[in-house]
């Protein structure tokens, strides 16, 4: 065995028969490699004659607790409320601990839990140092830390660095013209009055923020606009001035000092914008996008050429990931991470890995492809090829991850279909790297329906009106999680929650799931527990369709049981043949199904074909691969 570089090489030595009788005497060597997302294995065996000896188990490298890890998103103000006011808080996380120990989570992050106006519901941070008082004290959160590392869970916090709250004090100084915070957020001249309203000041670009409208707001008392690529309480910090980047590089040490184990890192596309030294000294017009139905002050109106993307933020986000790196030699213990989130195409998201040269960036960047590229209408090839496409394009030693909801789009089985749910948690867990699960997704949880009257989610009142704001609401998929059938689906005591409860919680329910026989989360313990295998750490992949409707995930590993997935994505019913599925030995027996398969746990699967249902997922366990498969 050779550790070079991170990679374990491997020596397969094979003899057969037909071997002359020269080589009887010598043993062949074949050196292979076999590296699967950035996860390196060794398999050694040798042949000292005609006879094959018995092949040894697999020689692992062990993994770094982030790279295979079942990470977990808590939205604090939706999870559980321990006071009664309607709103989750930091207590209520910490007498729920236990859950994502029954669960088989291995880390979990938390949406903002920072000082905030909660104009964005704390995505508008106030003060990047202090606890959100409605969610309780800097106590509390140490306390939450300690019991969740004696319980082996490692805890992330949303970081968000793209903007800051109108209201903080960084602002409020760079308002004034304060020494030091001057140029702390991104300022700029009017070029005049609007001709049609003397009173108006023009602003200094046509740039339309994320929520609708100009993304200028005009200050009186600077008599400059400030930039802000969302609300317009969320003023965009100047990452060109030195000094805002290393107030960055405080924030984050504060709080791993405090104990936390990295970062989800918000909005990373957006933090460089234009600068107006390469324009002859303004900020120049994003191009239109020539979509007649949008109008000037509508997100669509114009292609964002200017405020997205923009190659320079991945310096900075190569910066974060050397502070971290340090920050853990200079704190040993375990690997601090870093976690990108940004909605990108392929080519832009895969430089939050790192670059040609060398640099390296996010541990990982959140893969959303399961959320923009795929739904209910999409057949098992949109599927394999959405999947192949992440691989494929993934730099050398990079680390896959999955993820199929999250706060700020549609749950996972309104964007697909109810009968998918164990479908797609199923090959979450199987695929391999990181298996992100958004809070409820382990129950399917559903869109929760909000009136209009009960909408708070700035993006949907900025956006929408009565008639059209459920299209861009984020409400249904924050309302609250679903413990039990009782008062606010056992979330809260109080009278009134800060969204409503969605209707279906007496049927989709935490408590009811462990009780039933079969369920959504007792697939999800299941498959979470099967991700212990070895053969899902560092095994193998095969992805293909078998048809329009199906789909299989073969993970093998020599010595190890082959794990197999068959997944009907459609809505009708498929027939497949399984002499098509590699590695695939029958009979085969079923580890886990959906929970409306008519195959039971521990049913043998022996015939030539299989017939599923729409929407139907099973997990087989199948004999080991042999090595001659793999030197083939």
């Amino acid at each position: 065995m050779i550790n070079n570089g991170g990679e374990l090489r491997t020596r397969i030595v094979p003899g057969t028969d037909a071997m002359g009788t020269a080589l009887k005497a010598a043993a062949i060597a074949v050196a292979a490699l076999a590296v699967v997302g950035g996860i390196a294995i060794g398999i050694t065996f040798a042949v000292l004659s005609t006879q094959t000896t018995a092949p040894a188990p697999p020689e692992l490298l062990p993994l770094d607790w982030w790279k295979h890890c079942v990470l977990y998103q808590i939205y604090p103000r939706s999870f559980k409320d321990s006071d009664g006011d309607g709103i989750g808080d930091l207590k209520g996380i910490i007498s729920e601990l236990e859950h994502f120990v029954d669960a088989g989570v291995d880390a979990i992050w938390m949406s903002p839990i920072s000082e905030s106006p909660m104009v964005d519901f704390g995505y508008d941070i106030s003060n990047f140092y202090k606890i959100h008082y409605e969610y309780g004290t800097m106590e509390d959160f140490e306390e939450l830390l300690k019991k969740a590392h004696e319980l082996g869970i490692k805890v992330l916090l949303d970081f968000v660095p793209n903007h800051a709250s109108t209201e903080s004090e960084y602002f409020i100084n760079s308002e004034k013209k304060v020494p030091g915070y001057e140029d702390y957020f991104v300022w700029a001249d009017s070029p005049g009055p609007d001709p049609n309203n003397a009173s108006v000041m023009r602003p200094p670009s046509n740039w339309v923020s994320q929520f609708g409208g100009s993304a200028w707001e005009w200050s009186e008392a600077r008599q400059q606009f400030y930039l802000h690529q969302f609300a317009i309480e969320q003023a965009d910090f100047n990452f060109r001035n030195p000094v805002v980047r290393q107030e960055m590089f405080n924030i984050m040490e504060f709080w791993l000092d405090k104990g936390a184990d990295g970062f989800r890192v918000d909005a990373l596309p957006y933090l460089i914008e234009a600068d107006p030294a390469d324009h002859n000294g303004s900020y120049p017009d994003d191009p239109l996008s020539g979509i007649i139905h949008f109008e000037p002050h509508q997100l669509g109106y114009t292609i964002p050429l200017y405020t997205k993307d923009l190659i320079e933020l991945y310096d900075i986000v190569y910066e974060w990931r050397e502070f971290v790196d340090k920050y853990l030699e200079d704190h040993p213990g375990d690997t601090r991470v870093l976690f990108s989130e940004g909605y990108a195409n392929v080519t832009m998201t895969m430089l939050y890995y790192g670059n040609e040269e060398g640099a390296v960036g996010a541990h990982f960047p959140f893969n959303f492809d399961f959320i923009t590229d795929l739904s209910a209408k999409s057949n098992a090839r949109d599927f394999v090829y959405i999947i192949l496409r992440w691989l494929t394009y993934m730099p050398h030693g990079g680390v896959p991850n999955w993820v199929f909801g999250n706060h700020d789009n549609n749950r996972m089985p309104t964007r697909f279909r109810h009968n998918m749910v164990d479908g797609l948690n199923s090959l979450n867990m199987l695929l391999p790297g990181v298996a992100v699960t958004y809070q409820g997704e382990e129950i399917g949880m559903r869109d929760g329906y909000v009136s209009w009257e009960d909408t708070v989610d700035v993006e949907a009142c900025n956006r929408g009106d009565e008639d059209t704001y459920h299209l861009y609401s984020r409400d249904p998929a924050r309302t609250p999680y679903h413990w039990n059938n009782g008062t606010n689906a056992g979330f809260s005591t109080g009278e009134r929650t800060w969204l409503p409860v969605a209707d279906d919680f007496k049927e989709i329910n935490l408590a009811k799931q462990k009780e039933d026989a079969r369920s959504h989360y007792k697939v999800y313990q299941a498959l979470t527990a099967l991700r212990k295998e070895k053969t899902l750490a560092y095994g193998e992949y095969d992805i293909r369709a078998l048809s329009d409707r199906t789909l299989y995930l073969v993970r093998s590993l020599p010595t190890h049981n082959t794990y197999v997935l068959l997944f009907n994505v459609a809505d009708t019913a498929d027939t497949v043949r399984l002499d098509r599925v590699p590695h695939l030995k029958l009979p085969a027996t079923v580890y886990v199904s959906s929970v409306h398969s008519n195959r039971l746990a521990g049913a043998t699967i022996d015939g030539e074909q299989v017939t599923l249902q729409a929407g139907e997922a099973l997990v087989l366990k199948s004999d080991p691969v042999r090595f001659a498969s793999l030197i083939l």
